[in-house]
């Protein structure tokens, strides 16, 4: 198997060592793991792409890389310069350093990457390691996903439907913030919502006096509804949640039909 990796953390993420050990186990001694990673931390991009001005690209060793740019154009990096005319049987964007369970989800270059390859037409997933009381002093945070990254994804590639030729499925995997042996298991869910939290900005004076603004997350230990990604991670679970590039509210269709 020929596996593409990136991240939004940056190509000397921590979170990306454990994904190339999940990688390397899954594709094998004759397969092969190619990076193509942000040169610098893309947190919060989503699927931006630099449209509007060129990203240098670096090889940082053998079948790695290093972009200025997004996860999203990391992937179109590797697709058509890097491994142009070897395209990769698997994208694989994170670990992320943080869930991407709920509202995260859509802010998130992690899982910007994996649409992007999707959109491409690859299979792709995403990977996140949810942050907690259970691991935040742990000496390894991302124990749960590096014990647990390589048979979830086995597992998930084996269960995939077919796909059409359109917007094609891309998974968003977060595992639990609790150590791996304490990991209960995995469950399919929805994108869920965390009630009365959202993002915001927090206003800061610099010591010249000139003022700027903070972005924060809402809090990150807010359950979301039964059968949903962030629910199930604070319960212990590995979620998985197949997701579509198609914005479209297809429940919104018929009450609107009326203006037609």
């Amino acid at each position: 198997m020929r596996i593409l990796l990136t991240n939004d953390d940056g190509i000397n993420a921590p979170g990306l060592k454990v994904l190339e050990t999940i990688a390397a186990e899954l594709a094998g001694p004759e397969g092969e793991v190619w990076v193509v990673a942000p040169a610098f931390e893309q947190s919060g991009v989503a699927h931006c792409i630099s449209y509007t001005h060129p990203m240098m690209i670096a090889e940082m060793g053998p079948r790695r890389w290093a972009a200025e740019g997004s996860p999203a154009d990391c992937v179109m990096a590797g697709l058509h310069d890097v491994m142009k005319g070897a395209r990769p049987d698997l994208v694989l964007s994170g670990v992320n350093r943080g869930n991407n369970s709920a509202e995260n989800a859509l802010y998130s270059g992690t899982l910007g990457g994996a649409m992007e390859a999707a959109l491409q037409g690859l299979p792709a997933m995403a990977l996140s390691q949810y942050y907690g009381p259970g691991n935040n002093a742990a000496v390894d945070p991302f124990e749960a996903a590096a014990v647990h990254g390589a048979d979830v994804i086995r597992r998930v590639l084996a269960a995939m439907p077919a796909d059409g030729d359109d917007y094609r499925l891309f998974y968003n995997i977060n595992f639990p913030p609790v150590p791996a042996a304490q990991v209960k298991g995995t469950r399919v869910a929805t994108q869920g919502f965390r009630r009365g939290t959202h993002y915001g900005v927090e206003p800061h004076l610099s010591p010249s006096g000139r003022r700027f603004l903070w972005v924060r997350g809402g809090n990150q230990q807010v359950r979301t509804g039964p059968g949903s990604d962030a629910a199930f991670n604070l319960d212990g679970y590995v979620s998985v949640t197949p997701m579509r590039a198609d914005l479209t509210a297809h429940d919104a269709l018929d009450a609107l039909r009326v203006i037609e």
